[in-house]
């Protein structure tokens, strides 16, 4: 009985020694996203995929930060000629009226926000997928959008 668990002990230790020099041998992206991590992955090197991610990354970044404040910008200053407008007697604003309307809105998107469209869970499975194969292009993304958005 005592010598058939040592059996077993040693061919357990035998297959895990096995795992462990497999992994060894596995670059490690390879052992976190499986062999083929892309198409992508299979026509560039790792730098040339991370250039690529990142420029791209970059333009997005400085392109979302300019289109972001330039939006910032109108709204706020047609806010602002709305309030100028009205302490001059231009037009006259029944600020109550706007701040209930505000209020339903807000309560409008609450509510429809507690529910997820079946749409939306197909893209968000179909993204992590997307980033799975691609995880070096999108960590080089990632890195120039920040800082796109940075300069």
């Amino acid at each position: 009985m005592a010598s058939r668990n040592k059996d077993v002990e040693e061919e357990i230790y035998d297959k895990v020694l096995d795992l462990t020099e497999y992994a060894k041998r596995q670059r490690w992206w390879d052992r976190l996203f499986g062999k083929s991590s892309g198409p992508v992955a299979e026509k560039y090197s790792v730098a040339t995929q991370i250039a690529l991610g990142g420029v791209s990354g970059w333009c997005a970044g400085y392109l979302f930060q300019k289109v972001g404040k330039v939006a910032a910008t109108a709204v706020g200053g047609g806010l602002l000629l709305l309030q100028v407008a009205n302490n001059s007697g231009y037009i006259q604003v029944d600020w109550k009226r706007v701040e209930k309307d505000v209020n339903k809105a807000k309560k409008q998107l609450q509510k429809g926000t507690n529910q997820s469209a079946p749409e939306l869970t197909t893209f968000v499975q179909k993204s992590k997928e997307f980033l799975k194969k691609n995880a070096v292009v999108t960590s080089g993304f990632v890195g120039g959008f920040l800082l796109g958005l940075a300069s």
